[in-house]
């Protein structure tokens, strides 16, 4: 982008915040997927399984080596206005409109499965749509920017 304008800010807030969040929900879990739990950042297999807790945890072992060094390197070069900037941002952003829509899907799926029990399901549907759509428009935001 040739100036800080409201794109610019849409895109650089909340992508920072999303990806603090996602080193403190996602990243620490990859390492002890346990502490997780106990931080209340991920569902325990108690509650969704084995596969459940398998299912989230591929998620964060996969943000821990890619989505978050991805987003993270996005986004500062796109603060820097590094063209590089532009293709991982894009790459983040089409990962951050697909695991929304992924984790729905199953969250879904797996309701009145044996041993799938999420309490507060509402969260999910509130929050993940929220991401998939800042992606979305993130993308967009960057496509136009590029004119």
């Amino acid at each position: 982008m040739d100036k800080r304008d409201s794109g610019f800010w849409f895109i650089q807030v909340p992508g920072w915040l999303l990806c603090l969040y996602l080193v403190y929900a996602q990243a620490i879990p990859a390492f002890n997927y346990d502490l997780g739990v106990s931080m209340g950042t991920q569902e325990p297999a108690s509650r969704i399984t084995e596969i459940g807790a398998a299912f989230w945890y591929g998620f964060a072992l996969g943000d821990l080596l890619i989505y978050i060094p991805l987003l993270a390197a996005g986004l500062a070069d796109h603060w820097q206005r590094n063209n590089r900037g532009q293709v991982l941002l894009a790459a983040a952003l089409g990962i951050t409109v697909y695991w929304p829509i992924v984790c729905l899907a199953a969250v879904a799926d797996a309701r009145g499965a044996p041993g799938w029990q999420i309490d507060n399901e509402a969260v999910y549907w509130a929050v993940l749509p929220a991401i998939s759509l800042w992606g979305m428009v993130g993308l967009v935001l960057l496509i136009r920017s590029r004119r």
